[in-house]
């Protein structure tokens, strides 16, 4: 055993791992489970081309203006840049509509990081379907693993953003593999990675909801460019996990590196424990949407029927539920959304329907949190248990207790669900030709000899006029909310 391999024997570990990876090296059932969640991925980097989501246009316009020319493509822009800036951009794409898979328990939204990063580097290399599958699983299981090693309560404690801090390893893993580093090159990237990691929750602090998708920006650039620097030879940290100043000291007080190998290559927990959302929100809020859903259709409510409307969430979560200035993540705004409006739109994060709509303002007046210090609190992250009690007109109450939401793998959406939620959000900003070929490309691109052909589907700009179309559509929506309350994966 060389001295490097005594000295820093997990970060070589990780490097050699990331290294050796293909796509004969993946298990079947990741590789059918990394399809699905490219498959819904996809149809939510294109709802997020909507004139309605400013992130998309500022981060657009920045890439435009200071990105190079390049071989990568940005979606919804009908351009190509550096694979640098397609990754900030795309990767911001990712998850500003609140809409990407995500993991319950390591708090992270890696689909919003690795999609992109992968996307841009096999247009810019020529690689194949195969290769963009097995570098979104790759990337998926480093940031699980740095995640829980870290641990994300810890993180959220401490105001950093799991899926921003961890997210940057996934990206630089993605990269290192699609670049075919070796696995000294891989150590310098997982090295230079960890000198760009940033995120903090400040963006909660960002009503317009720009500053919150930008992080997954930021994990896809870095990523991106430390695996180029290394490439180049760049010097790095060699032992980014093993000792001197780590990254497992500087983001947490209580890490454990145990989780960053164990069961590694064998267990990719990473992957096959994502969820995907049936609801464009903060995912804290989905249990307790579903408890909503099932007390309004078991006794047939309509808003009216309702006074008042309390959740009961852990208290170490709550902070991001509880009266947040953002719309996707106040449980104040999201779930009387769904009780007036009879469905939640991702476009209802950037149109606030208080405003609007004065049964949605009259029940978000009503609506309180009540942070629990018991049993939710002991199960959280592991569960984002939603208790929902609703005081009705007459002063009775219902309540209703969820622990796993719709969407997990314990409660899988069907394939017709998935495939119903991306034609709905993407038929926001496409007509039904480009929605047809769009979902075609995506359902097909494991076996795609290249990605051209869907870069260049995810590089046409949204359908012209469809945001006033869009709204038209929802006003008549909201006229007949009283008439039905059937869920809507839009």
């Amino acid at each position: 055993m060389d001295l490097l391999s005594d000295r820093a024997p997990i970060t070589r570990r990780l490097a050699a791992f990331i290294a050796g990876t293909t796509p004969e090296t993946l298990p079947e059932e990741v590789v059918a489970y990394s399809k699905q969640l490219i498959f819904d991925g996809i149809g939510t980097l294109v709802s997020a081309t909507h004139p309605s989501v400013t992130a998309s246009a500022g981060i657009g316009a920045f890439a435009m203006a200071q990105g190079g020319a390049g071989r990568a493509t940005l979606i919804g822009r009908e351009a190509k840049v550096d694979v640098v800036n397609a990754a900030l951009a795309n990767g911001t794409l990712g998850y500003a509509s609140d809409f990407e898979p995500h993991h319950p328990e390591a708090i992270l939204h890696p689909i919003a990081v690795m999609l992109p990063t992968a996307l841009a580097l096999c247009e810019a290399e020529g690689r194949n379907g195969r290769d963009l599958v097995t570098a979104v699983a790759l990337g998926c299981e480093i940031t699980y693993r740095v995640s829980m090693a870290l641990d994300p309560r810890e993180l959220y404690a401490l105001g950093f953003h799991p899926s921003a801090i961890a997210g940057s390893f996934g990206a630089a893993a993605a990269a290192a593999y699609l670049l075919r580093l070796s696995a000294e090159q891989t150590v310098r990237t997982l090295g230079l990675a960890a000198l760009q990691t940033s995120g903090m929750m400040a963006w909660q602090d960002d009503p317009r909801e720009d500053a919150r998708p930008f992080q997954m920006g930021l994990g896809a650039r870095n990523g991106v460019t430390a695996a180029l620097l290394a490439q180049g030879g760049f010097g790095a940290p060699d032992r980014i996990f093993d000792g001197g100043h780590t990254v497992l000291k500087a983001y947490s007080r209580v890490a454990d590196p145990a989780p960053l190998t164990d069961g590694l290559g064998a267990v990719w927990d990473g992957v096959m424990e994502l969820a995907i959302k049936p609801y464009p929100c903060v995912s804290f809020l989905h249990p307790a949407l579903d408890a909503l859903e099932a007390l309004l259709s078991r006794h047939a409510l309509a808003s009216s029927d309702i006074r008042a409307i309390r959740l009961r969430f852990a208290d170490a979560g709550a902070h991001c539920v509880d009266g947040n200035p953002l719309k996707g993540h106040n449980a104040q705004y999201v779930l009387p959304v769904r009780a007036a409006l009879g469905r939640l739109s991702y476009l209802d994060l950037f149109h606030d329907r208080r405003l609007s709509d004065p049964e949605v303002a009259r029940l978000a007046e009503s609506a309180t949190v009540e942070r629990d210090f018991g049993e939710f609190e002991a199960r959280f992250p592991d569960f984002y248990i939603g208790e929902v009690t609703l005081t009705l007109a007459d002063d009775q109450e219902l309540r209703e207790r969820c622990d796993i939401a719709r969407g997990y793998p314990e409660s899988p959406l069907s394939g017709a669900e998935i495939e119903t939620k991306f034609r709905s959000i993407v038929g926001e900003v496409a007509d039904q030709s480009r929605t047809d070929r769009l979902a075609e490309a995506a359902a097909s691109i494991h076996e795609a000899a290249s990605v051209e052909a869907l870069a260049a589907l995810l590089g046409q700009a949204p359908h012209r006029g469809l945001g006033a179309e869009t709204q038209n559509r929802e006003a008549n929506r909201n006229s007949t909310r009283e008439k039905s309350n059937e869920v809507s994966l839009h």
